[in-house]
């Protein structure tokens, strides 16, 4: 007998030894319906079925974050309607989204459509950094994939606005998008001191620390002259410096 989802012949039992489907129908462990034979998700509720390569470890975790992320998409989608509708009404003012605003001026308590989509998106930003701060786990991945996907609604962004979509993908783990963010940042002004630091720190994610420590050498040799421009992205997180700092100098101090 060869396994209906990859074709490896069977060596006996109820499960592939290559694949992990399941041979015959079996039922879904959460709802008990019985999907078709080699079904990697239960399609009476969606979940994993035991066995699949989606019920071990990180691919069952990536399916959560990802149906997470479409059904906040979802609702960032809706929020923003009334800002990209054709029929919009004319826009009250917005609200600024100054820094450091914490759970009560979140999304939850005010009215996103009120906003320009980078207002928004900015709003959402300073949302996920507090819960960050708060090691609230759940705040986090709640509006963590609704913060990202405001900011790609909102291009094209500034250096502020691409440095803060490339710190929420770091969040997420999302390093390889992180570090195109950072590269994105770099092409238009190639000693920006954040797009440096998150090259180098999206670079350490993937594990790649000696184009981490080129990142930070970078960012040692321009701190003097970047900081003479005063630059209002710089000015708004002079409190990250200090941290971008320690590390350059740790990575890349002696060279």
């Amino acid at each position: 007998m060869k396994c209906p989802s990859c074709g490896t012949t069977a060596d006996g039992g109820r499960f592939c030894s290559n694949c992990g489907a399941a041979f015959g129908t079996i039922p879904c462990p959460t709802c008990g319906h019985e999907p078709p034979a080699g079904a990697h998700f239960c399609n009476q509720c969606g979940n994993a079925m035991a066995g699949s390569r989606a019920s071990h470890g990180d691919s069952g975790n990536r399916l959560a974050w990802w149906m997470a992320g479409a059904l906040l998409v979802g609702l960032i989608l809706v929020i923003a309607y009334p800002v990209y509708g054709p029929d919009r009404p004319a826009a009250s003012p917005p609200v600024a989204a100054g820094p450091g605003v914490g759970p009560s001026g979140g999304p939850a308590n005010i009215d996103l459509s009120s906003m320009t989509p980078r207002e928004a998106a900015d709003r959402l930003f300073n949302r996920v950094m507090t819960a960050v701060a708060a090691d609230d786990s759940a705040e986090v991945v709640r509006f963590l994939p609704m913060a990202i996907r405001s900011f790609e609604l909102a291009e094209p962004p500034d250096a502020d606005g691409k440095f803060h979509l490339v710190l929420l993908r770091l969040t997420g783990q999302f390093n390889a998008e992180a570090l195109a963010g950072a590269e994105e940042i770099l092409s238009e002004h190639p000693n920006h001191l954040l797009g440096l630091a998150m090259a180098g720190d999206a670079s350490l994610a993937l594990g790649d620390s000696v184009a981490a420590r080129e990142y930070y050498r970078r960012w040692l040799d321009a701190y003097d002259t970047e900081t003479e421009k005063d630059l209002l992205e710089y000015q708004d997180h002079a409190p990250m410096f200090p941290a971008m700092q320690s590390t350059a100098e740790a990575l890349a101090g002696n060279d």
